[in-house]
This record gives structure tokens, C-alpha cells and sequence, in this order.
């Protein structure tokens, strides 16, 4: 379909809209290097592309079911375009321009397929409105009831969990849209609790359950430290025993306050 084609159609899906409501969102589904090399591998350039759409679909899937309305199940509620596109290009904002290491409009290296996604603000029947801003996440039931509601972090975690699961991808514990939440949201008893997964991939536990785990750690299903430890299968002296087994620093400089009060916290745990 052509860019005026899509156009006509957006501009002509928003009854009852106000002056300055949105009219439609714009959503970007860009796998990783890591991701499209998994792809290529997998299904070449070309299959690679037609996996990419077929990605996206389900993405939409998930975006629609996020609002919980009565109505609205499937990408075929949606009214929404999308598009494959092959390069990504330095924008002013990027760390490189800014540095002055790229110019404003280069073309980024390495694989840079994605896709671009233009979705209506209102439903394909043009009568429910639907807001990705509104994350009210249900606490306000009149005003999820009318304009429905939606958990950013869920869609994200959603395209995550369908690539994984679509292309048999095998991500790593830090990898995971779960662990940079925690690390950036996430409360300090989250942190730690991330930190048992993190050991529990060193000691070869199973890849997708510990994935699985840090999913329950972000959403906060577990109370404690203790929990994560038990569930992981690993026994209280056995993680005390391997946080207290030597680190070779790699870093050129150390804070000898801080490696003071380690060796102070070190001596403690095996007086106890």
C-alpha cells in the first residue's frame, strides 16, 4: 500500500476525536544485532524479512490484547500499517554525532532491519479509542473502563517472550528486557534477587527457566532473597559459600574502603 493510501485511511479513523488527541502512535520493532543474526542465520536475507513481518503481527496481537477491552482481541481490531526497512541512519540525538564521530544522516553499520508501524488511535471500526499512553493499569476503573488500559512494561516483555519463543532464540539472563527493568526500576530486594539468577546461569541451570524466573523477580512475585535461592535449587550454605568464594577484580582501580569492609563482611560469615 502506498504512503497516501495509508494516509487517507489513518486521517479518516478519528471520529470523535478532540483537536488534540493523538491520532495514531507510532510503534518501532527493532530486533538487536544479535537477533537478526540469529535470523539471517536461520532464514537468510529474504526469510529473514518475511519472519520479521510475521513478528510483527504477533506484536500487534499482543499490543491489542494489552488494553483489555471487551472488543478488542487481535491485530484485526487494530487499524495498522507496517513496514520493512533495511537501514537506520545517525540522528543528532545519537552519543557518535554528538561526539563528533558520525555525521547527522550517516548510515548506521551492521544489520539494521526493522519495522515501522503506524497504528490508528481508534479501532478498526472507528469507535474505541485506544491509547498506549494510558498506563493506568486498572487502578482507576472508570477511567480504565472508557479508555481501556495498558502496561508498557507488559508489551514490551510481551515481543520479547514471542521472538524467543517464534525463533527458538536463546538469550542470555542479561539479555533480557527483565533484568535492565530491575537493574533501573527495580527495588534493592529485586536487585539481589537478580543477582541469585545471574549465578544460578554461571552454575549451567537451564537458560529459559531462569528466564522465566527473572520475569517473576520484575513483577515482584517473590518476598525474598530466601525464595529465589530455593526455587533456583540451590541450598542457603551453598550461596553463602559462593559469595564468599574469591572475585579476580578486573578493574585497574579499587576502592580500598570498599574492599576493607568486604574482607570485614567476608570474616563475619565465617565466624557465623
Amino acid at each position: 500500500m502506498k504512503r497516501q493510501e495509508v494516509r487517507v485511511k489513518i486521517d479518516n479513523n478519528i471520529a470523535k476525536l478532540g483537536r488534540d488527541d493523538s491520532k495514531f502512535f507510532l510503534i518501532n520493532i527493532s530486533p538487536s544485532q544479535k537477533e537478526l543474526e540469529h535470523l539471517f542465520k536461520q532464514y537468510g536475507e529474504s526469510g529473514a524479512k518475511e519472519k520479521l513481518k510475521e513478528f510483527a503481527v504477533n506484536v500487534m496481537d499482543e499490543y491489542a490484547k494489552n488494553f483489555k477491552r471487551p472488543s478488542i482481541h487481535t491485530n484485526t481490531d487494530l487499524l495498522w500499517f507496517g513496514k520493512v526497512e533495511n537501514y537506520r541512519y545517525y540522528k543528532y540525538t545519537d552519543k557518535e554525532v554528538k561526539n563528533g564521530i558520525k555525521q547527522k544522516g550517516d548510515r548506521k553499520e551492521g544489520r539494521q532491519m526493522h519495522v515501522q508501524i503506524i497504528v490508528s488511535r481508534k479501532d478498526a471500526n472507528n469507535k474505541i479509542k485506544l491509547s498506549p499512553m494510558n498506563n493506568s493499569k486498572g487502578k482507576n476503573e472508570a477511567h480504565s473502563k472508557k479508555l481501556g488500559q495498558f502496561s508498557r512494561v507488559a508489551f514490551k516483555q510481551s515481543g520479547e517472550t514471542i521472538f524467543d519463543r517464534l525463533f527458538g532464540f536463546d538469550r542470555g539472563l542479561k539479555e533480557t528486557f527483565a533484568h535492565a527493568n530491575v537493574q533501573k526500576n527495580g527495588s534493592i530486594a529485586q536487585r539481589e534477587q537478580m543477582d541469585i539468577l545471574e549465578m544460578s546461569t554461571n552454575q549451567h541451570h537451564n537458560l529459559k527457566h531462569v528466564n522465566e524466573l527473572a520475569r517473576d523477580v520484575a513483577d515482584g512475585l517473590f518476598h525474598s532473597v530466601a525464595d529465589v535461592v530455593k526455587v533456583t535449587g540451590q541450598s542457603i550454605s551453598g550461596f553463602i559459600g559462593a559469595m564468599l568464594e574469591p572475585v579476580q577484580s578486573i578493574e585497574p582501580d579499587v576502592n580500598p574502603v570498599e574492599l576493607a569492609e568486604r574482607k570485614r563482611w567476608k570474616q563475619q560469615m565465617q565466624q557465623n
